[in-house]
C-alpha cells in the first residue's frame, strides 16, 4: 500500500506543478479535447508517448498495445482510430514502434507464448515475408530491431487500408499517416517512411472508396 500511496502523492505534486505554471490549465482541459495527433504505440512502460514528444495532456490522443499493431479485427484500435479521425478530426496519425520491442522479439521465437501467440501473429507474418533478408543479419539484436522497423511500416500500411482513413481522404479531410521508431537507448525518434496523405499513395488492391 505504501507504494500506491506514493503514486497519489506524486499525482498531487504533479497537479500542483501544472496549476502553478498555468492556473487555468485544468479548466481549459475540461472544456474541450482538441488534439491534432493520434499516437498508435507500444504498451511498453519505457515509451511514454506525451513525454517523448513534449506534449501536455489534451494535445495527443493515444492508443497503445503490445508491439503497436493495427489489426483489422481489433475493434479497440479501430474504435480509437474512428473516434480520432471522425470526431476529433486529428491531422496526423503516428504509428510509433521502438527498438528492442518484446512483442516483436516474441514473434520471432519458435515457441508457444499463450495468448500472445495470437496477438503477435501479424508480426510473424511480417517476419515470414522478410525472413530471407532478416536471416542474413547475423547480430540477433540488430535482426530484432530491423523487424521492429518493418513492423512499423506494415502497421502504417494497415492504417491506410482502413475505410476510416480512406473515407476521410475522400471527404477532403487533411490527414497524414507517419511511421516512426523510438530508441530507448538515446530517447530519440526516427522517421521510417514518407508520410501517406492521400489514396493515391495506397496500393490499388486496398482501395475501398
Amino acid at each position: 500500500m505504501t507504494d500506491l500511496k506514493s503514486l497519489f502523492a506524486n499525482n498531487v505534486e504533479w497537479a500542483d506543478q501544472i496549476k502553478a505554471e498555468d492556473p487555468q490549465f485544468f479548466n481549459k482541459l475540461v472544456a474541450q479535447q482538441n488534439p491534432e495527433y493520434l499516437w498508435i504505440g507500444c504498451a511498453d512502460s519505457r515509451v511514454p508517448a506525451n513525454e517523448i514528444v513534449g506534449l501536455l495532456p489534451g494535445e495527443l490522443f493515444v492508443h497503445r498495445n503490445v508491439a503497436n499493431l493495427v489489426i483489422q479485427t481489433d475493434l479497440n484500435c479501430l474504435s480509437v482510430l474512428q473516434f480520432a479521425v471522425e470526431y476529433l478530426k486529428v491531422k496526423h496519425i503516428m504509428v510509433t514502434g521502438h527498438y528492442g520491442c518484446g512483442g516483436v522479439k516474441a514473434a520471432m521465437e519458435h515457441k508457444q507464448l499463450g495468448m500472445l501467440d495470437y496477438w503477435v501473429r501479424n508480426v510473424r507474418d511480417v517476419y515470414f515475408a522478410q525472413q530471407e533478408k532478416l536471416d542474413e543479419i547475423d547480430d540477433p539484436e540488430e535482426r530484432i530491431d530491423r523487424l521492429c522497423e518493418l513492423n512499423v511500416v506494415q502497421q502504417v500500411a494497415n492504417v491506410s487500408h482502413t475505410n476510416i482513413v480512406q473515407n476521410a481522404w475522400a471527404q477532403g479531410q487533411p490527414l497524414s499517416i507517419h511511421g516512426w521508431i523510438y530508441s530507448i537507448k538515446d530517447g530519440l525518434l526516427r522517421k521510417l517512411v514518407d508520410p501517406i496523405h492521400c489514396i493515391e499513395q495506397v496500393d490499388q488492391h486496398y482501395h475501398m472508396v
